[in-house]
């Protein structure tokens, strides 16, 4: 068998003169996304709640940073647009940030995101019961199946996120453009907008990694047997 083969190649002495497996780090993230690729849709699914997530965290910051940029170039009509589009600015304000409801929606989608990752993980890994029991048989320890778990959350989390943060990143300078005009767009920096697309993204990575822990934890700590008495 394949993962007789993968788990059986890489033997490593200890001190007492005990055999452990060692599961190389190319071939455990061959594993996982082979994973991904036979759990295509659930993946999607379950990816599809993150891109949701960074991209409203994403079109909040892209925005602040225009309405920032649009006051930073000192253009009295620019600072005008804003007030009659509903920022509250003070006679003295130089920069807008989110309001307290925008931050507690925020919170409380990515919270959402994650509970729904905790969720689909811990069905991924009933789904899965046989597929861990077979590779503790075959010598895998608890941590290579950590791992394994971890490498798939972390390939869905960076490309969820990234997704969300372009849509997010899009629809921000779509709306601003359609009401500033092309004007206002030009006036954000490029370094603000990196900023917020990386600040998005990594927020991505760390929810879709804090989703699976538990699951993760979960899936490390089943014994064999019990695994693989488990009916499919």
């Amino acid at each position: 068998m394949a993962q007789e083969r993968i788990f059986s190649d890489y033997p490593q002495k200890t001190a007492r003169g005990n055999r452990l497996v060692v599961l190389p780090f190319g071939t455990s993230l061959e594993i996982a996304f082979k994973s991904i690729k036979v759990r295509f849709f659930r993946v999607l699914i379950t990816t599809l709640s993150l891109v949701l997530a960074v991209s409203f965290l994403s079109f909040v910051d892209v925005s602040n940073d225009i309405a920032n940029g649009m006051l930073a170039s000192g253009d009295p009509d620019l600072r005008q647009s804003l007030v009659r589009a509903g920022y509250d600015l003070g006679p003295q304000d130089v920069n807008v940030a989110s309001t307290p409801k925008q931050r507690w929606i925020i919170i409380l989608s990515l919270l959402v995101c994650v509970v729904g990752i905790v969720n689909a993980q811990l069905m991924a890994v009933t789904e899965r019961f046989r597929e861990i029991g077979t590779m503790k048989c075959l010598g895998a320890l608890d941590r290579f199946v950590l791992r394994l778990f971890l490498l798939e959350a972390g390939m869905q989390g960076m490309v969820g996120a990234a997704c969300g943060a372009i849509a997010g990143t899009l629809f921000a300078l779509a709306g601003a453009l359609a009401r500033f005009g092309a004007e206002a767009v030009q006036q954000v920096g490029l370094t603000d907008l990196a900023v917020s697309f990386a600040w998005a993204t990594a927020t991505g990575v760390v929810l879709s990694l804090l989703g699976v822990l538990y699951p993760a934890w979960v899936a490390a700590r089943m014994q064999p047997v019990e695994a693989m008495r488990v009916e499919q």
